[in-house]
């Protein structure tokens, strides 16, 4: 009973790091070519070729070193190139709360 939910367990972090490395490499291709260069990152190639073969060994190769290895290159990506290409992209604009009344000084109130 025990080996069966370690295996469980073992088949759920390989999924987990399928589908981070799907995620990954979807979000890389489609990123523009000339916001790593404007973020100062790896090229595009260099990305989609290493997230690629993350996918590839995750599907292919169940080793858990290189597994373990394309999770942090994935890791890499999401955590910090994705953050910096959504800057320069014009992408990374995050709400501040308020209402849609509210203008470049503050809450309109109406004249009060």
């Amino acid at each position: 009973m025990l080996l069966t939910g370690f295996s469980t367990l073992v088949w759920l972090l390989y999924l987990i790091m399928l589908v981070l490395a799907v995620v990954a490499l979807f979000l890389a291709a489609t990123a523009r070519e000339d916001a790593y260069r404007a973020a100062d990152k790896q090229k595009k190639s260099f990305w989609l070729i290493i997230l690629g073969i993350t996918v590839a060994v995750n599907l292919f190769v169940p080793m858990l070193f290189l597994q373990l290895a394309g999770a942090v290159a994935s890791i890499v990506f999401m955590v910090d190139v994705r953050p910096a290409l959504k800057a320069v992209s014009g992408g990374g604009g995050r709400r501040r709360g308020g209402s849609s009344s509210d203008g470049p000084y503050g809450p309109y109130n109406g004249g009060r």
